[in-house]
């Protein structure tokens, strides 16, 4: 069968970075002291701390949003969500550049008093930037959850005297429980993975231990195995909660959800939402403003809009490449999985979604690992863009293979069996038939992998070709020469259009007007 044979060789591809890694981190063998574990220690303390904070900001926010009189709440709702478009070595990076010489916040203290800043780096500063970037994992779906809610329950409660917060830890807290933990659980993923903002305030998690000793693969191997199977472990046990605990609440259909008045809570509760779109959101952009200002107004540091110009197009070019072919991959894989049952369907779905989990650095260091000690093709392929296509494809397929999977699932039988009654064959069934009808799924996929490749960084410093540079990896160098003005053109460039997409493909997709 054509289609089964596709799909092998797709999931062959997907898994060969993480067997790579597997054969050669235990050929070169694990090492239990203080000195291997230690920084798998410190990404999993990083790792559980963002998790549990962004698992009560994500919530609470979640809750203000969906289920009480927030004044401007629908405005509240968006806000809360955009935070996702900075990328979390652009939020570091405005961190250390708020508090540098001539920054932002030396600027407004210096009238006031002579104050010298430690250096902000550190389990603290990482813990802060990654909390108030990530908590909208957590608060999308708790807040869509929310608001498909029926607020019978609550009322019933209410009617015989519990009290709001008695209500809402024993009625609504249970009933969101899923989703609070699936949304942190992607927290964890993501800060194991994250490279950037660790590298930048110095917090010796494993994916900078990774970056440090890439050629060093004594080191480096058995950190990436370490780090692989952290988040295997996770991905293992939130499918396994999945099939354990299916969610049986009720969603409300036709009916509003309950607004819960905050009465004297309301001011309090306007302030704490300003505190966290104002720490998360505001305050990086207006970092990045100030020191574009700042490099616009200097004689010798203006901005080289030729440069900029060409570091949009690379970005451009190599989000559309990998957002084309991983929608051309997710299409096979999503009928097979999508209309058949058995093993196979099984392994393909669950070979994606590891190879999503699996931290884009492990990923890229398994793909040098194959191209230097491979011989003809795989040797041509280092530093090449096609090696870099497919390790965008590899770690961000998943992506375009959900949305399209659930796309093939809502395709109507009858349209496709008429098509066949009246002849047509399956290919031309699927081009003039089941494609058209996909395509609001499949440029869904193709807009989050676009998205996600445009912020991807360390996938790209390891296996960019030679002299081509992209926003994200510009911005990476600019930053590690201190050139504050030149890093936030290009960061505020990168953070406008991540914006412009997490609105289209987010927020207004998940009822963030709700």
């Amino acid at each position: 069968m054509p289609l089964v044979a596709v799909c092998v060789a797709i999931s062959l591809v997907f898994v060969a970075p993480l067997a790579v890694i597997v054969v050669r981190g235990i050929g070169v063998g694990l090492r239990l002291d203080a000195d291997t574990l230690a920084p798998a220690g410190r990404s999993l303390l990083l790792g559980t701390s963002v998790a549990a904070a962004t698992g009560l900001i994500g919530t609470a926010a979640a809750w203000l949003a969906a289920r009480s009189d927030l004044p401007g709440r629908r405005v509240w709702a968006v806000l809360f969500a955009l935070p996702l478009a900075i990328p979390s070595y652009i939020g570091a990076f405005c961190l250390q550049a708020a508090f540098a010489t001539g920054g932002l916040v030396a600027q407004v203290l210096t009238p006031l008093a002579t104050v010298r800043f430690p250096r902000i780096e550190g389990f603290w500063a990482a813990f802060v930037v990654l909390t108030m970037l990530t908590y909208p994992y957590v608060y999308l779906p708790v807040a869509a959850r929310l608001r498909r809610m029926p607020p019978s329950h609550e009322e019933s409660a209410r009617l015989l005297g519990s009290g709001p917060v008695a209500t809402f830890a024993r009625i609504v807290l249970p009933q969101v429980a899923g989703a609070i933990a699936a949304g942190a659980l992607l927290v964890f993923l993501y800060v194991l993975s994250d490279f950037g903002a660790v590298q930048l305030l110095r917090y010796d998690t494993l994916t900078r231990v990774i970056f440090a000793n890439q050629l060093d693969r004594q080191v480096a191997l058995p950190a990436a195995l370490q780090l692989s199977a952290l988040a295997l472990l996770v991905v293992i046990g939130e499918r396994a909660a999945r099939r354990g605990g299916p969610d049986r609440s009720r969603v409300a259909h036709g009916v509003g959800p309950l607004r819960v008045r905050l009465r004297r809570w309301k001011l309090p509760a306007v302030a704490a939402s300003g505190i966290v779109v104002g720490v998360a959101l505001v305050a990086p952009l207006t970092v990045l403003v100030y020191w574009v200002v700042r490099g616009l107004t200097a004689q010798d540091r203006r901005p080289d809009l030729g440069q900029l110009v060409e570091l949009m197009a690379n970005t451009a070019a190599v989000s559309v490449a990998a957002a084309v072919v991983a929608v051309i991959v997710a299409v096979p894989l999503a009928f097979l999985v999508a209309r058949y049952r058995g093993a196979l369907p099984a392994t393909v779905n669950a070979v994606v979604v590891v190879a999503f989990a699996v931290p884009g650095l492990v990923l890229a260091l398994a793909l040098v690992t194959v191209a230097l000690r491979g011989v003809g093709v795989l040797a041509a392929l280092y530093q090449t863009a096609p090696l870099l296509i497919v390790a965008y494809v590899i770690h961000f397929g998943a992506q375009a293979f959900s949305s399209v999977t659930v796309g093939v699932a809502a395709l109507p039988d009858s349209v496709s069996d008429a098509a066949r009654l009246l002849g047509a064959r399956r290919l031309r069934r699927l081009l003039a038939v089941e494609l058209p009808l996909l395509r609001p799924a499949i440029m869904a996929g193709a807009g989050l992998v676009g998205l996600s490749v445009a912020k991807e960084l360390p996938a790209t410093l390891l296996l960019a070709p030679a002299g081509f540079a992209t926003l994200a990896t510009q911005i990476w160098s600019a930053t590690q020469d201190a050139f504050w003005a030149d890093a936030s053109v290009m960061a505020l460039t990168l953070v406008a259009a991540s914006g412009a997409l997490t609105w289209v493909l987010v927020v207004r997709r998940s009822d963030g007007l709700g």
